[in-house]
């Protein structure tokens, strides 16, 4: 993906920077497996009053590639202020799920809405509002990371200044650098600079840690940290389960295109280690409930 898709799929962004309060919901754990050999758990839904308009709202939709399925009715629901995971092994549906968030497909069936609108029909509306670090984005090399960050610092209306978003994500000993130059875990960091330029209400990242070395991985968990308590809603694709623990409210787990699990990372052990005595681990129930390991993903259309 070129800079300039990168930019499209929502590191434009127009907010406020006003950010409401986090609103952590833990509730019980719910899980549901229909695939065939696989015991079916179906644990309570979270009880409690649910507020009318969610930052990210997903409701039955269905994705089809030729003669794949990747994704069948798909709903998923995020609170303002909330840090969702998504957790899933390779081809789950991951992939195909932001793009869809992002407005970059459309699905089959089904609705979503990103702060109340819908991101393929008001992408230009939601500009800004929010950001979004795809898998794989490429930027310009030969530009350095000052000069990168002023020109998508220029599509918003209320971006960062730059100095305090270089401050943000610890490059502000790299400005001069050129981007051709800089570690894989600095480039992850520009790229999270690049999504939060606009100062976004809700901040999509797919796969932000893959392929760092442990330190690498330490320093852009701290910055999500940072992030994270400013008040930004997260939706944080990873197959990392220990960073999905470790920032996350919520963890939702997609397999065969479908919502198996739906909890807090401690609800989420406990309720399978109901069914299946030997889980103490996040790792442990994910292998449980899905018979592999998380894995990055990849979007069906382009295997």
């Amino acid at each position: 993906m070129d800079d300039s898709t990168t930019h499209t799929a929502g590191h434009a962004a127009a907010g406020t920077g006003d950010h409401p309060p986090r609103n952590p919901r833990p509730g019980p754990a719910t899980t549901n497996r229909t695939t065939a050999n696989r015991t079916t758990t179906k644990l309570p839904t979270p009880s409690g009053p649910t507020p009318v308009d969610a930052a990210i709202e997903v409701s039955g939709v269905t994705k089809r590639f030729r003669d794949t399925t990747a994704l069948a009715g798909v709903d998923l629901r995020v609170e303002h202020g909330e840090v969702v995971g998504l957790l899933g092994p390779n081809g789950a549906g991951k992939s195909t799920l932001v793009a869809a968030l992002v407005g970059l497909r459309r699905p089959d069936a089904g609705t979503i809405r990103v702060l109340g609108l819908d991101p393929a029909r008001d992408r230009q509306a939601l500009r800004g509002r929010v950001g979004v670090q795809l898998q794989g984005a490429v930027f310009h090399d030969a530009l350095t990371v000052r000069e990168l960050l002023v020109l998508h610092i220029a599509f918003h209306d209320a971006p960062y200044p730059l100095d305090e978003l270089l401050d943000l994500v610890d490059l502000t000993a790299k400005a001069g650098t050129r981007v051709e130059r800089l570690s894989g875990g600095q480039h992850q960091r520009l790229a999270l600079a690049i999504a939060l330029a606009g100062r976004p209400g809700v901040l999509v990242l797919d796969e932000l840690s893959t392929g760092l070395d442990p330190g690498a991985r330490a320093r852009i968990r701290t910055r999500i940290e940072r992030i994270r308590d400013d008040g930004t809603t997260i939706l944080l694709v990873s197959h990392d389960v220990e960073e999905v623990e470790r920032l996350c409210d919520r963890i939702v787990l997609l397999d065969d295109g479908r919502v198996i699990a739906d909890a807090s990372p401690t609800a989420l052990v406990d309720a399978c280690r109901a069914e299946h005595p030997g889980v103490t681990t996040l790792d442990g129930a994910f292998l449980a409930l899905t018979g592999t390991a998380p894995a990055p993903d990849t979007d069906p259309e382009d295997e």
